[in-house]
């Protein structure tokens, strides 16, 4: 198979002490022709030297700056505007990728005519040891209701084939940003393809939005209410789903 571009999304926010982690873990993969296009969304920290300094040595990488903080799904949709690649990748700053990532997922996208897919993913420490065991995908194909009752699809695995279905963009909430744009892309009848590997690592750091267990259950709540056409019977509905798939998630498994 020929290659094809690759275009990768990563918002940056004062992430100086994890960004480099990010960025090496793509420069390392054995699928080469891709794009990183890198936003620096307002840091105060030394993020912005740090990435200029980085990409004078690797020409594949795209910077840019906002002038003010405006939120990561504004970030994530400034780089996606200008994405030349037919398939657009997520990676957050802190969060990186095993070597044969892009390999694999792009590979069994174009031989099965994907336009979405996601994999399964393991977490690491802030320090970047690897913890917990790994949070397998399904075993089928997930549609608008299956991402309601259980979210799977995490921005550091998912891929969607611009050139299929057009271009994505993230909502503009400050929280839940991915998984709005996920539910977007389903709700208009695409269904998104796991696969069962561990190809990504999700940085688990302290303090995060996923720490606190209580006000996510609220978010979540809200987040549903604000965003999607359903009524709120169906947004506590699914909400009790996912509290209960999320609670299996981590601490049973």
């Amino acid at each position: 198979m020929s290659s094809v571009l690759v275009s990768i999304i990563t918002p940056v926010y004062n992430s100086e002490s994890y960004i480099k982690d990010a960025i090496d873990s793509v420069v390392a993969q054995t699928f080469k022709n891709w794009e990183m296009l890198i936003v620096d969304d307002g840091s105060g920290d030394g993020s912005w030297e740090l990435l200029k300094s980085i990409a004078k040595n690797e020409k594949r990488i795209i910077l840019n700056r906002l002038k003010k903080n405006s939120g990561a799904g504004i970030a994530r949709n400034t780089a996606i505007k200008v994405a030349k690649g037919e398939y657009i990748a997520f990676l957050d700053s802190d969060d990186t990728w095993h070597p044969e990532k892009l390999s694999i997922q792009i590979n069994l996208m174009r031989a099965n005519k994907w336009p979405f897919s996601h994999t399964s993913y393991g977490y690491m420490s802030e320090e970047g040891e690897k913890i917990k065991s790994t949070f397998h995908v399904s075993d089928h194909s997930i549609g608008y209701y299956d991402l309601l009752k259980k979210t799977e699809i995490s921005c550091l695995t998912a891929v969607y084939n611009q050139k299929m279905i057009g271009k994505y963009y993230m909502s503009e909430h400050r929280i839940k940003q991915d998984y709005a744009l996920w539910l977007s892309i389903l709700n208009d009848g695409i269904k998104s393809h796991p696969i069962d590997s561990e190809l990504a690592y999700y940085r688990q750091r302290r303090g995060s939005t996923t720490s606190n267990k209580i006000s996510l259950i609220f978010n979540h709540l809200r987040f549903l209410r604000e965003t999607q056409p359903i009524n709120i019977f169906w947004c506590f509905y699914y909400t009790i789903f996912w509290m209960v798939n999320g609670f299996f998630r981590y601490y049973i498994k």
